[in-house]
């Protein structure tokens, strides 16, 4: 009897455990140490990373997206491509399409809710390409390339996502983001503002992310070291405020990278490379104003891109030229962070759940 309430009570730890482990992608420059995709198992429990496993074998599948149904990832290439995979049951990733990205520095990809286009950023050569996506996962040639260079300035695309039957790109040498609408017969895109708002000097527009209702924006600055917020208005989107994401008593160089949201809207996160922070924001869910209240420090180097939990209580930060994922909990209540571990990973650029 007593070996059996064991036996059950092993099993049923076991299986918890397993529940609570969910896979993680991760993203690299490839170089002698980094061989492509990877994955990792996150206990979302615990806070727990580990499992480092090879998903595929690949050069520089520097950003990552899933499909809708996660059935499918696709990644973007520095040397302009885009590649699309089958994910298998057991993690590991079957390529199925590699197509152009019809530029150079593809840096960012990004798929509509539907599933059927995706948008890739190419930084090199500053254009923006729709690439439709099949029922299969995989991916055909472009249908459009926007192409915002000038004369003597490149324009740097860095970023893209869709709203809805909207389209929104981050020109970083243009110091803009550009709107475009899906037509009426769904089949191509067309630019409808220069700019969504108007920004000073050159802070250098890098990510953004909307709040899950689209009437707020905020976009980080690389060059600038701020993060800019706009409401929704009925012609397009009124400023609301820059604030910095720096510490006040850091002078050095810095260029921001990613920006999130947390899952209840309440408080906004920012990563600085240089400082080699995230800096930590309440946010006012009816106006969108934002008040910086923490300044962390991501235990590593080059902290490119991070991500939230499925759950929402955890932060992992991919910290590029320390080779680490550092690990942090979140406060709910005050959106802070408190560093947990950090666990080595080659080149880290990427972190998807």
């Amino acid at each position: 009897m007593k070996l059996q309430i064991l036996f059950f009570a092993f099993t049923f730890i076991f299986l918890n455990t397993k529940a609570q482990n969910t896979p993680l992608y991760v993203g690299t420059f490839t170089n002698e140490a980094s061989k492509g995709i990877y994955q990792l198992q996150f206990n979302t429990e615990t806070g727990e990373l580990g499992n480092l496993e090879l998903a595929i074998n690949i050069d520089n599948p520097s950003f990552l997206a899933y499909s809708p149904d996660k059935n499918h990832l696709y990644s973007a290439h520095k040397d302009g491509f885009v590649s699309s995979y089958k994910v298998n049951k057991n993690g590991k990733l079957s390529l199925l399409t590699r197509v152009s990205s019809h530029g150079k520095g593809a840096c960012h990809v990004a798929v509509n809710k539907s599933g059927d286009k995706a948008i890739v950023s190419n930084y090199g050569t500053g254009t923006a390409t729709i690439l439709p996506v099949n029922k299969n996962g995989s991916i055909s040639e472009a249908t459009q390339v926007f192409n915002k260079n000038s004369e003597n300035k490149k324009s740097r695309a860095h970023s893209g996502a869709f709203l809805n039957n909207e389209l929104y790109v981050a020109y970083l040498g243009k110091n803009a983001i550009y709107s475009y609408e899906l037509s009426d017969n769904k089949d191509k895109y067309e630019e409808t503002s220069k700019s969504i708002v108007e920004t000073t000097g050159n802070p250098g527009p890098r990510h953004f992310t909307f709040t899950k209702d689209g009437k707020f924006i905020y976009i980080i600055n690389e060059l600038a070291s701020t993060i800019t917020s706009a409401r929704k208005v009925k012609n397009g989107y009124k400023l609301i405020d820059n604030i910095s994401t720096l510490d006040e008593k850091f002078k050095d160089e810095n260029f921001c990278a990613d920006i999130h949201l947390s899952h209840d809207e309440r408080f906004l996160y920012g990563s600085n490379r240089g400082e080699n922070a995230i800096a930590v924001f309440k946010r006012n869910k009816k106006t969108g104003t934002l008040k910086k209240i923490q300044n962390i420090s991501v235990h590593g180097d080059w902290p490119r891109n991070f991500t939230i939990d499925p759950t929402g209580k955890f932060m992992l930060v991919a910290n590029q030229k320390s080779n680490n994922i550092s690990v942090f909990k979140i406060d709910s209540k005050t959106g802070k962070l408190s560093f947990l571990d950090s666990i080595n990973a080659p080149s880290p650029v990427c972190l998807l759940f």
